[in-house]
């Protein structure tokens, strides 16, 4: 329905005998874009919200016009029309920051956090990827870890959701 709204930029994977999934770059500064996307945020950060027990979480008070303003770039996967998940990204100087990584409620345990992640680290030219989530969320927190990630700072910021950051680097190739 509204993939004349995607960019062309899209990916496709098969890993191991998994059916062919397909990233499509979303163009967050069209409303009904960040409308989608906003709807996969609502849903899965209430359940992050109650997975870490918070009932005050700052990623639920993102709205539409967040998203549409913001200069991240997005990543989705859809299932059946329907996008199930999200990967906001930003490069700056050889630098991954994984801002926000979702999957739809309906969507979750079908291995697409894990595609999103391979592909950004696959896909984008950087030498070092960093990510942070509440220290309460074992789940991503096992998944970042699966890619190699490993952390490397804790705090309590204002809002009190004790946080981590991790990290992976690689090396980048250099052509002279």
């Amino acid at each position: 329905m509204l993939h004349h709204l995607l960019n062309d930029a899209t990916y496709e994977m098969n890993f191991h005998g998994v059916a062919r999934v397909m990233i499509e770059k979303l163009e967050h500064k069209n409303e009904a874009v960040s409308r989608q996307i906003f709807r996969v945020f609502q849903r899965a950060y209430q359940q992050e919200a109650q997975l870490i027990g918070v009932a005050d979480f700052p990623p639920l008070r993102r709205w539409v016009k967040d998203i549409e303003r913001t200069n991240s770039e997005f990543y989705g996967i859809k299932r059946h029309e329907v996008l199930a998940a999200v990967i906001e990204i930003e490069v700056t100087k050889q630098q991954l920051d994984i801002h926000s990584l979702t999957v739809d409620p309906e969507y979750v345990r079908r291995g697409l956090a894990d595609q999103l992640i391979r592909y950004v680290l696959a896909q984008m030219d950087c030498s070092q990827a960093i990510v942070e989530t509440a220290v309460a969320n074992s789940p991503a927190i096992n998944l970042y870890k699966k890619h190699g990630f490993v952390e490397y700072k804790r705090w309590v910021p204002s809002h009190g959701i004790p946080k981590l950051a991790l990290s992976v680097k690689w090396a980048v190739d250099t052509v002279n």
